[in-house]
C-alpha cells in the first residue's frame, strides 16, 4: 500500500477541536481548503505541546530575524469543527518547522506506526513513521498569524475540559472524583 500524504499549502482553516463532553471528548486536528476536508485524531497532550511549541518557535524566529511577533488581528475562531468528522487517521509523531525562504510554519503529523516499525519507534520515532511506506501523514503549512491563531484557540480548548481538583489537580466530573488527598473520600466542586 503507498503511503497517503494529505497536503494543505495556505488552507482556509488549520484548528484544534472536540467532539463530546469535557471527560470524553476526542480531539482532532482539522484543515479545510475549498472543499477539501481532512480531521485527525490526536491527543490532548499532542494538541498542548503542539500549542506550546508553536509560541516558541515563532518568538525564536522573531528574535533571530530581528522583528516585532505577529500580533493576532483577526477575531479568534471559535466556531466548531466542519462537518462531517470522519477520522482520517490517530496521530503519532509531530513535527514543526519553519520555511524561512515562504515564511511559514510546517506542521507534519505522522500516524501511529504499528507492527515492525513500532521497535524503531521507540529509538528515533520520526525515522520509523517516516520509514513506513503504509503510513499516512497530513502535512500543514500556514503563515505566522495562523500559527499564533491556532495556539491560541487549542490554549482554550484544552483549558475548557473539567477543571482540576484543588487539592490533587486530577480531574474533577460532575459527580466528582475520589481524591487521593482526601484519604479515598470523593471531592466535589465548590458551589
Amino acid at each position: 500500500m503507498a503511503r497517503v500524504v494529505h497536503t494543505y499549502d495556505d488552507p482556509e482553516r488549520f484548528v484544534a477541536g472536540t467532539v463530546g463532553e469535557p471527560g470524553a471528548r476526542t480531539f482532532f486536528l482539522q484543515a479545510r481548503a475549498g472543499q477539501r476536508l481532512t480531521s485527525v485524531a490526536c491527543e490532548k497532550e499532542q494538541v498542548m505541546a503542539l500549542a506550546e511549541r508553536l509560541d516558541v518557535m515563532l518568538d525564536e524566529v522573531a528574535r533571530r530575524f530581528d522583528r516585532d511577533p505577529v500580533t493576532l488581528t483577526s477575531a479568534d475562531d471559535t466556531a466548531p469543527l466542519e462537518q462531517p468528522i470522519e477520522e482520517e487517521f490517530r496521530a503519532g509523531t509531530m513535527t514543526l518547522a519553519w520555511e524561512a525562504d515562504a515564511e511559514r510554519v510546517v506542521i507534519e503529523v505522522f500516524a501511529v506506526v504499528t507492527g515492525e516499525q513500532a521497535d524503531l519507534e521507540e529509538t528515533d520515532p520520526v525515522a520509523a513513521a517516516m520509514e513506513s511506506d503504509d503510513a499516512e501523514v497530513f502535512i500543514v503549512r500556514i503563515t505566522e498569524e495562523q500559527a499564533r491563531a491556532f495556539a491560541r484557540r487549542a490554549v482554550a480548548l484544552v483549558a475548557s475540559g473539567r477543571p482540576s481538583c484543588p487539592f490533587c489537580g486530577r480531574p474533577i466530573d460532575a459527580d466528582g472524583h475520589i481524591c487521593p488527598r482526601a484519604n479515598g473520600y470523593r471531592r466535589h466542586l465548590p458551589e
